[in-house]
């Protein structure tokens, strides 16, 4: 499949992944492919950020979706990468990693195999991860003698808590994929031959919904995170005042009303 973005010179040579946009689906696919371990260079991090950005501005994309070939996700980064970096660099890491936290519209993380280090990290700047069973999660940085630097420790914490994410950091703790999610950072815990079908239906679910509703619910859920409950209702109430005059909001009454699929337009 060719690039659908070549014309963007950060993107003109993706450094260990590639982007694949399915119109039909209206689904872009940003898939590492560095095998075995699918390890990311510090060049890769600035053009995984252009990729998440490119497709949330592409018109024919509803749905991001970040996976991986082969058996695992990532092992992490290239550790000599930091060496070489400079300063000024490395203070970018934990920018261009949220990028997916950044975009608009949805992100799903299909995870699989090792999924370590700034893996774990962009993984948890998505909407959603889906854990096959072979995934194996963790934040080693503490064996190289550092910490995650890329936001890893403070999304885990805000999902686990302060106790857990302890356990992970600090002793350098693989999590298995039941564990995350009976802890609650994967949503779904699927067979490894099933990652696939599983990322589709629920592209396939999320596409469903309003656009404007979606990107709406997710700036919310996002701005909202770190606010008091009196906060979050108030900027809740400010966004579903403003959705209420939307045509999605009126599509949405009268198919229900009539007892048919709405048809959304994102207005």
């Amino acid at each position: 499949m060719t690039n659908p973005y070549s014309d963007l010179p950060l993107l003109a040579e993706p450094d260990g992944f590639r982007i694949e946009v399915d119109a039909d689906s209206e689904r872009g696919d940003i898939v590492l492919e560095r095998p075995p371990m699918n390890v990311i260079s510090m060049g890769q991090r600035d053009q995984l950020r252009a990729a998440f950005e490119a497709l949330d501005a592409d018109d024919r994309v509803r749905v991001i979706v970040l996976r991986a070939e082969g058996e695992h996700f990532s092992s992490g980064g290239y550790i000599h990468g930091f060496l070489d970096a400079s300063p000024e660099h490395v203070s970018h890491l934990a920018d261009n990693v949220a990028a997916p936290w950044r975009c608009a519209k949805p992100v799903i993380a299909a995870n699989k195999g090792y999924t370590f280090g700034v893996g774990f990290e962009i993984s948890l700047a998505c909407d959603f991860r889906i854990a096959a069973k072979s995934t194996r999660y963790a934040l080693p940085e503490q064996k190289l003698g550092q910490i995650p630097g890329s936001g890893g420790s403070a999304r885990l914490q805000a999902i686990v808590g302060l106790a857990r994410t302890k356990d992970v950091v600090m002793r350098s703790r693989r999590i298995t994929g039941q564990q995350a999610h009976d802890w609650g950072i994967a949503v779904e815990l699927v067979e490894d031959d099933a990652l696939e079908q599983a990322t589709a239906d629920l592209v396939n679910e999320l596409r469903s919904f309003s656009p404007m509703a979606q990107r709406t619910a997710k700036k919310l859920l996002n701005d909202s995170e770190n606010a008091t409950v009196a906060i979050g209702i108030e900027l809740e109430g400010h966004c579903y005042s403003r959705l209420r005059q939307s045509e999605d909001f009126a599509e949405g009454v009268k198919a229900f009303h009539e007892k048919r699929k709405p048809t959304f337009v994102g207005r």
